[in-house]
Parts: structure tokens; sequence; C-alpha cells
């Protein structure tokens, strides 16, 4: 009984190590112009779902704002939201403002018309018209002002159709209102919002192994069930030299059997512009 006993559990162990398979890897990294190194003492995961795709669950949960509805919660012009909308960009700031903006863009848009007003008032600009109004004529001479603030803005659009290099430095002054301040705090928020819960559920809800490399770069993971598995470093970079890595490599584990895989650069995921 023994003898049978001990042959049971032989057999019922090398049918349960048949049932599974495993995948032995090695990690190189090759920095520009030098030989690869070895990507020693490493943690990789090995996944049931692509990291990749795990990411993208993760941003389907926490979509990004959307631009027009940010720019409807600003506090700024009605005028100047329409112009964002209209155009591609959320920086006032960018040095080639000037060539974005046309003499009615700069007139109809209060933002705008306060900016190019600074930029060129107080003896900077020489022939630089000047407002022959004030505010008080608007409540005791309705009629003066009306008349006075558009001879005023007839001679200001032809001032800028003459001297349109004047319109240069307006960005200058326009910091106070530039929306893509906040419109990267948004982005960055999110990112790190994603950075931190995404690798979180991979481990969570994902994860079949981990392994470790030893001072070759080599690990190995036995014991996987059948199926699609992806070897992952989540949102770690591995790096040598001046490349910064990371991997998301698919590998199929069939039943008895050991799958070998090697991991470079050539399928890996640049740090640098990957998923976060």
């Amino acid at each position: 009984m023994s003898v049978a006993l001990c042959a049971f559990v032989f057999v019922s162990g090398a049918q349960a190590q048949s049932d599974t398979g495993a995948v032995e890897f090695v990690a190189r990294i090759t920095p520009t112009a030098a030989r690869p190194e070895p990507v020693r003492q490493f943690t990789f995961f090995i996944l049931t779902k692509s990291y990749v795709d795990i990411v993208k669950e993760v941003e389907e949960k926490d979509p990004a704002p959307q631009r027009d509805q940010f720019i409807d919660g600003l506090k700024v012009s009605p005028e100047l939201r329409t112009w964002l909308k209209d155009h591609d960009t959320l920086d006032l700031t960018q040095l080639d403002l000037d060539k974005l903006l046309t003499p009615d863009d700069i007139l109809n848009t209060p933002e705008f018309l306060l900016a190019y007003q600074r930029t060129n008032s107080g003896g900077v600009t020489m022939g630089f018209p000047q407002p022959k109004f004030s505010e008080v004529d608007q409540t005791e001479h309705p009629e003066k002002y009306k008349k006075l603030r558009e001879d005023y803005f007839t001679a200001l659009r032809k001032f800028i159709r003459k001297r349109p290099e004047t319109i240069s430095g307006v960005e200058m002054e326009l910091d106070a209102v530039n929306p893509q301040k906040k419109w990267q705090v948004l982005q960055n928020d999110r990112r790190k919002r994603i950075q931190r819960v995404a690798p979180d559920l991979a481990q969570i809800k994902f994860l079949a192994a981990k392994a470790d490399t030893d001072l070759e770069g080599r690990a190995a993971v036995s014991g996987l069930a059948p199926g699609d598995y992806w070897v992952s470093t989540l949102n770690l970079d591995a790096d040598a030299g001046d490349m910064r890595v990371r991997w998301d490599v698919p590998v199929r584990i069939e039943r008895g059997k050991t799958v070998r895989i090697e991991l470079s650069n050539l399928n890996s995921i640049d740090a640098h512009g990957s998923t976060p």
C-alpha cells in the first residue's frame, strides 16, 4: 500500500506539472553605440492582460477633460472663449501668438485689446492712437462717447494693418488670463491618477506571477495554466546608459512546455513616450 500510495502521489504530481507550462526569459538593453547590458535584479510581472490595455481601461473610467467644456468654465470674456474654440491653441503666451491674431481679433476681444494697448502705450510705439473719450462720457454723453469710440477703433484698425509688427509682444501681457496653465494642471492630475491606479489594478486583478532577474538578467516562472500572458514591467523603467525602456510582451503558455523569450530594445516600449 505504501508503494502504491507513493506511486499515486508521484503520478499526480507529474500530471499536475504536465498540466501547466513555464516561461523563461532574459532581459537585455543595448545603449546607443554600446554592448547589450543585462537587466539585473529587476521585477517582472506575468499578467493575464496587456498592461497597455489595462491602462486604457483605467483611462476610460477616468476620461480626459473635454476641451470645449474646459473653455466654457473659464472666467474670461465670451469673445475670448469663442476665439479659443476656433483656434487650435490654449497657450496665449506662445511666442508666435501674433501670427494667429488679426486686427478684428484684437479689437473684438477685450483681453487681446487690453494686452495690445499695454504693449504699445506709454510712448513705446510712435504714432499709436490714443482714445479721446472717457468712461464718464459713456453715462453723461452717450452719443459723443459712441462716436469717439468708433473713431478710435477705426484709427486703431488702420494702425494695426499698417503696423502689424506692433502685435508682437502681446503674449507677455496675457499671462494672467492664459488658460494653458490650468489645462496642464488638469492633464497632469489625470496622468498622476492613472499612474497610481493602473499598476495597482494590474497586480490586484491580472497578476499571475512575478519574478526577479538574476545578475545575468534571467528569470523563470513555472506553474502557469495554459493561455495568453504578458511579460510586463508595468510603469517601471529599466535603464542602461542612455536607454530607458519598458516591456509588455505577449507570450502563449502551452501545457507541459517551457517558452523562452528574449526581452530587448526591439520588443520594448520607449519609456519616454510610453503608456503611463
